[in-house]
């Protein structure tokens, strides 16, 4: 058993194993701890998510549904093999499985078989949804299936335990299927590979405190964009944009949202990993949020 680690010390765990890391707006505070305890944890579930595209995946495992309130998870792994960190804290990721499953967790020994629903996961484990549509077809890219390695390696190494307190969710309640696609022994065998060595990343010291946390600007929607604005927003996002190494301008950015804005913006969306129509250049939440515009009224 074992204190949940800090965001900072979690943040400084994946880093220190060479994860790539985007953090989201608020995710050291955006949990459920309301509704339970969460602590003391005592593994890693791995999920699918069943559904594609990077940033429609983080919006609903960081916002959930009606009937599921997120987050759903602490970290989305997408096929770029980015570790998006939405959550920390208690997530409605696990939810109920088998007690028996838990003791084995602990104890790190052979899972029985999952039959009854008579524990709350989400208390005791850390959870990272996989973009996959679960059907058995859709592919588990390297990079995506290295960071799953990775980020559960980092954790494991974090509170000294072994592959063995790594488990899919299928494994933890005999009502769900994943993760499908590839075998979690499979996945412990390359965690356990990865534990005998030291950490392949470069540890990134945790920020210090500053008195006052900045301001950004909220994510104005999208119909905000297609509709040409004029605005000092634009002009920020440009400029951040630029910061980042994505300017596709040859003048500017200025107020006026433009066709270079809009190339920039998708250089923005592949840097974090996107592909096809999600970096098309049209700015959604998720993307907006980890580009963190200043405040611009």
């Amino acid at each position: 058993m074992a204190t949940p680690l800090t965001a900072d010390t979690l943040l400084a765990a994946l880093r220190a194993e060479g994860v790539n890391v985007v953090e989201h707006d608020g995710w050291r505070t955006h949990n459920r701890n309301h509704k339970g305890a969460w602590g003391p944890v005592n593994g890693i579930v791995v999920h699918h998510t069943v559904s594609s595209g990077s940033e429609s995946s983080v919006a609903l495992c960081r916002d959930g549904y009606d009937e599921l309130p997120g987050p759903l998870c602490h970290g989305v792994i997408d096929k770029a093999g980015t570790v998006h960190l939405i959550g920390h804290g208690r997530t409605n990721h696990a939810g109920l499985g088998d007690g028996s499953v838990l003791n084995a967790v602990i104890a790190e020994t052979s899972l029985p078989a999952p039959r009854r629903n008579d524990t709350d996961g989400n208390a005791h484990f850390y959870g990272f949804e996989c973009v996959n549509l679960g059907d058995g077809s859709d592919p588990w890219p390297d990079a995506q299936l290295d960071a799953i390695e990775r980020a559960s390696a980092a954790l494991c190494r974090a509170h000294g335990w072994q592959a063995a307190s790594v488990i899919g969710h299928k494994e933890w309640t005999n009502t769900k299927t994943d993760p499908r696609g590839f075998t979690m022994d499979a996945m412990r065998a390359r965690i356990a590979a990865r534990l005998s060595g030291r950490p392949s990343g470069t540890a990134t010291p945790a920020p210090s405190p500053s008195p006052s946390a900045p301001r950004y600007q909220p994510f104005p929607g999208a119909g905000f964009f297609t509709a040409g604005p004029n605005s000092p927003i634009v002009t920020a996002m440009g400029r951040r944009l630029a910061a980042e190494g994505c300017s596709a301008y040859s003048v500017g950015p200025g107020p006026r949202w433009s066709e270079a804005d809009r190339r920039s913006y998708a250089r923005w969306q592949r840097k974090l990993g996107y592909t096809g129509s999600d970096a098309d250049g049209w700015p959604g939440r998720t993307s907006w949020d980890a580009l963190k515009v200043p405040y611009s009224g």
